[in-house]
């Protein structure tokens, strides 16, 4: 069975290449405003406020000991110990921030360590991570799954040792504790995206079948049909956990497998067009060429290292 969500996560090439370890003292609260790239935090000992910064709103998480979160997108956020309120979007923080080998002291720093917890950020590899990305969460927070629990514990022994090879190792823990938070959909705490629809099983089937025949000329009747609902009903229940219409995720995951046979230079274009779903190769470049902004004769030919997605 075609896994969404694997696939997903397999273009995106998901990688940890930054981390470092946070000891804060109650009160504090830290802002960032620009992130740049996606952010984790895997909670070692005690707990805080994570508040994630909406295009509406904001939604304030309670991170506790073994809680593993992640902000896919570039967007602000703050956190800040658990006997204060979490600050405001036009707040002013001034919490001191004092650097330590290997992170970061915040807060007090002879005050009872409350939390201590590492963050970083990661990245996506893949060239089409731009067109990706708004499929995923806006944040997702995972507590309770025993797997993780595990991989949270092997990672907090990492990084509080001094073994040989730390980084290697650290690197490689984060990344495949990326990816499991990821897989744990149905327990998963998540804002709108394919994380939530996986956890819905009507959308869950609806978009297996996307996945596993993108060549087909769905519509969102025939879509409908495949979760056994009325079209106006899947379409608005789609669009709720997902956050983009049906055909507009369609379209993106069709996108994202061009790109990568054309990065792989193994099929010709019409082979890739009737494999996406577009009967002729002049209606596929003109798909395309709208989404990537070349047609697809121009991507195919640029060098990897030049490719932005």
């Amino acid at each position: 069975m075609v896994d969404p969500l694997a696939e997903v996560v397999s273009l995106l090439q998901p990688a940890a290449p930054f981390s470092k370890l946070v000891v804060a003292s109650a009160p504090w609260a830290v802002r960032r405003t620009e992130t740049g790239r996606p952010f984790y935090f895997v909670i070692l000992e005690g707990g805080c406020h994570l508040t994630v910064d909406g295009p509406t709103h904001s939604e304030t998480i309670t991170l506790q000991e073994g809680d593993f979160a992640l902000i896919p997108t570039a967007r602000s956020f703050s956190t800040s110990s658990l006997d204060r309120q979490p600050p405001r979007e036009e707040e002013t923080v001034a919490t001191p921030i004092a650097p330590m080998p290997g992170g970061a002291r915040v807060g007090d720093p002879d005050g009872a360590v409350d939390v201590r917890m590492l963050v970083g950020n990661c990245m996506f590899r893949s060239p089409d991570s731009a067109m990706l990305v708004p499929l995923l969460p806006q944040w997702v927070h995972v507590r309770g799954e025993r797997r993780l629990s595990t991989l949270v514990q092997l990672v907090g022994d990492e990084s509080r040792a001094d073994r040989p090879a730390r980084e290697i190792v650290m690197a490689r823990l984060l990344e495949v504790l990326l990816i499991e938070a990821f897989r744990s959909t149905a327990s998963t705490g998540t804002s709108q995206g394919l994380v939530r629809a996986l956890a819905d099983p009507r959308l869950a089937q609806a978009l297996r079948r996307m996945h596993e025949r993108p060549e087909v000329q769905w519509n969102v009747m025939q879509l409908a049909r495949e979760a056994a609902m009325s079209r106006s009903a899947f379409f608005e229940r789609f669009r709720h956990a997902v956050g983009v219409a049906p055909m507009e995720y369609l379209l993106a995951w069709r996108m994202a497998l061009a790109k990568q046979w054309l990065r792989q230079r193994q099929l010709t274009t019409a082979e890739i067009a009737e494999r996406v779903g577009y009967s002729s190769v002049s209606a596929f470049g003109v798909a395309f060429t709208r989404q990537a902004g070349m047609p697809p004769g121009h991507y195919a030919k640029r060098e990897p290292d030049d490719v932005k997605g």
